[in-house]
């Protein structure tokens, strides 16, 4: 990522950034749809012999109209910038989406930000990009405003799967509070993954064999709670890690809400402090209730067994 470049000022905008391709949406995920939208805006940039950028809105526009609804984004804005600079972006047009943002017309929208602002030689949006005051722009809006301002618009098809299946972000929200890791996988064409901070914890795990690092899914999708083969990165080391980990909430009187917690195989490192990036792999089984710390020990060590299995025979990206 260290040759992308994030725009999240207009003001830090000058004339060597005119004239992209730009592909537009809010990308949440970067799944193979998105994927699909960003290749065909590259494909077009080379032929026209113009940069390939992307326009992006930050935070999230549900945030802002639904901001007491539970987490649902995929990704943060770091992630989804690493995710667009691994197909290849090197600039990123992250505008702010707030209140004032909200209120632009779609006809403003594509006057004074794509063509005065940034000055874009051409647009690649999906089938259902909508933009502007009350969402009153669509896709085939954009294309006929932009038109009139000599702004070229390529809009995509709904790209789908082997039995008809939609790619979008909701998809992958729903595989995930299944407890379908696998399915978001797919959808993804990398496993869901997500970074945090090991918190000290009760060091409970210690007792038993078990040391885990303690972490919280913060402003993310909550996947299904119960217990899942992981792999994990500590910091910026290029190592990738198997482990297991339980994501659920521990109804005692200190409960500290919902923790996702990580063993790590064959290693015995002071991870407090540390940031862990998390790849979801598969899921092994739903929380249980046991009668005691002998049978929670049998259990763990039993998921810890099929996490090892499934972790071995994995192949494919980590992120």
């Amino acid at each position: 990522m260290s040759d992308t470049r994030i725009i999240r000022d207009t003001a830090e905008i000058n004339a060597g950034d005119w004239g992209t391709v730009a592909a537009v949406g809010n990308f949440d995920g970067v799944h193979l749809g998105h994927q699909k939208i960003i290749q065909e805006a590259e494909r077009i940039s080379k032929e026209l012999l113009a940069p390939l950028s992307v326009l992006t809105f930050e935070p999230h526009p549900r945030m802002l109209f639904h901001n007491d609804d539970t987490p649902f984004r995929l990704t943060t804005s770091q992630a989804k910038a690493s995710a667009l600079s691994r197909e290849g972006v090197q600039l990123i047009f992250e505008l702010k989406f707030d209140q004032t943002f909200s209120q632009i017309s779609a006809e403003d929208f594509v006057r004074h930000i794509l063509r005065d602002t940034l000055r874009l030689k051409h647009v690649v949006c999906g089938y259902d990009f909508v933009f502007g005051h009350r969402r009153r722009g669509t896709a085939r809006i954009l294309e006929n405003l932009a038109k009139m301002e000599g702004i070229g618009v390529s809009r995509m098809p709904a790209f789908s799967e082997e039995d008809g299946a939609v790619y979008s972000s909701t998809r992958v929200r729903q595989c995930l509070s299944e407890g379908d890791p696998r399915g978001a996988t797919e959808l993804l064409g990398r496993p869901w993954s997500f970074s945090s901070v090991v918190e000290r914890g009760d060091q409970r795990g210690r007792t038993i064999g078990f040391p885990t690092c303690n972490l919280r899914i913060i402003d993310l999708v909550q996947p299904a709670h119960g217990v899942y083969a992981i792999l994990a990165k500590i910091d910026d080391e290029k190592a990738w890690l198997p482990g297991v980990a339980n994501f659920g909430r521990r109804p005692t009187v200190n409960d500290r809400g919902a923790l996702f917690e990580v063993n790590l195989f064959n290693i015995e490192r002071n991870l407090y402090g540390s940031m862990l990036t998390i790849s979801v792999i598969d899921f092994i089984r739903p929380e249980m209730k046991f009668s005691g710390l002998v049978e929670l020990q049998a259990q763990i060590k039993l998921d810890a067994k099929v996490a090892g299995e499934l972790l071995a025979n994995r192949k494919g990206p980590l992120l």
